[in-house]
């Protein structure tokens, strides 16, 4: 079945056409670079895994409660429309909420497969287009397993967000060969990761939590790799360059901030724009999520070196300010561990599994 019969809505292009600017850079030297981030190249070569094995796809979803979703936790609970809802129209919307969801994780892993490709390309340093040509490779993986979970076990996809595509295509028109760094692997992929964390620890679905926490293991290192890359960089700016990125951080933190409302989901549900967007600003479980997905974004921007006073006003806006002190560190190393730690349990269950399989055919032979 075509991906676009699964569209709630057909998206406006079939192919989006995002002209390219700049320049290719060819590096002549071979011999060195960076240790830590031919370091984090070796990790990256060691860390490659196959979607199509690692996850269980034999795990059962209920398409009505794939994610185990509270009530609380949906724009519409409390309102008039919920009072109105039967239990199958609950079901819906959980699903309508799971597709929206994993719908823009899917196009925004697309933007980043294009993102590291374009880094490749652009990149000045031969280390950098080392671990860009991995990470290429790992937003492939994520875009292939997000797009199989949602044809196989959810049926339904939503069209790229605007708020995501606008990011997006800022991100890549940009002639400056840092900016997809600082789009991408700061922006999308910081937000990106809180979004995944909150669901990967509040899931108690086991395939949905297998999928995010290792596509999080893989994306804790593309996160380290543009810290390591920017902070180098932004060292050299002059206050107007420096100014220049900021700016552009400020209008993405707020794009991706509106991208998190889910406005074309109650729309589906009958509720007008306008009012959707009313009922969103009203949802405290909405206020907590965008506070909570800044939490990998602001730490991150402090460290490379972007910490201008309209940054900083910017965030105190957004409510956000405090988490400039957070451990970012602490938060990639936990996301490495989830990850081993998942693999450790499924594994062992499972070997234990053929243990008692072979053992019973051993008894079996025995008593034939």
């Amino acid at each position: 079945m075509s991906t676009h019969e699964l569209y709630t809505k057909r998206p406006a292009e079939p192919i989006w056409q995002v002209p390219a600017t700049g320049a290719a850079r060819f590096s002549w030297e071979y011999d060195e670079g960076r240790e830590r981030l031919l370091a984090l190249y070796q990790k990256g070569k060691d860390k490659q895994w196959d979607g199509a094995t690692r996850i269980d796809w034999s795990l059962e979803v209920d398409p009505t409660d794939p994610l185990g979703t509270p009530d609380e936790a949906l724009n519409l609970y409390g309102t008039r429309y919920w009072d109105r809802m039967t239990d199958k129209d609950k079901g819906d919307l959980r699903r309508h909420y799971t597709a929206w969801q994993f719908s823009q994780f899917l196009h925004g892993e697309q933007g980043a497969m294009v993102c590291a490709a374009r880094i490749v390309e652009s990149v000045p340093d031969l280390d950098a287009k080392f671990y860009s040509a991995t990470q290429t490779m790992d937003e492939a993986r994520h875009a292939e397993i997000y797009s199989r979970f949602l044809h196989e076990k959810i049926g339904m996809l939503y069209p790229v967000n605007d708020s995501l595509q606008g990011l997006l295509g800022d991100t890549l028109r940009d002639s400056r060969w840092d900016m997809p760094y600082l789009g991408m692997q700061v922006l999308i992929e910081g937000l990106a990761l809180a979004a995944f964390g909150m669901i990967r620890d509040t899931t108690n679905k086991p395939l949905p939590k297998q999928i995010l926490a290792y596509v999080m293991q893989d994306e804790a290192r593309h996160v380290a790799f543009g810290r390591m890359a920017l902070r180098d960089y932004y060292k050299q700016l002059t206050d107007a360059e420096r100014k220049e990125r900021e700016d552009f951080v400020i209008e993405g933190c707020y794009l991706m901030r509106d991208r998190l409302r889910g406005v074309e989901v109650l729309e589906n549900f009958g509720v007008p724009r306008q009012e959707a967007y009313e009922l969103t600003e009203q949802s405290e479980f909405l206020h907590l999520f965008r506070k909570l997905l800044f939490s990998r974004i602001v730490p991150c921007v402090k460290d490379i070196g972007l910490w201008g006073e309209r940054l900083q006003k910017a965030y105190v806006d957004m409510g956000v300010f405090e988490l400039g002190d957070s451990n970012l560190d602490l938060l990639m190393t936990q996301d490495e561990e989830i990850a081993e730690q998942l693999d450790r349990e499924r594994f062992a269950v499972e070997e234990a599994e053929r243990v008692a399989e072979v053992r019973n055919a051993i008894a079996d032979g025995r008593t034939a």
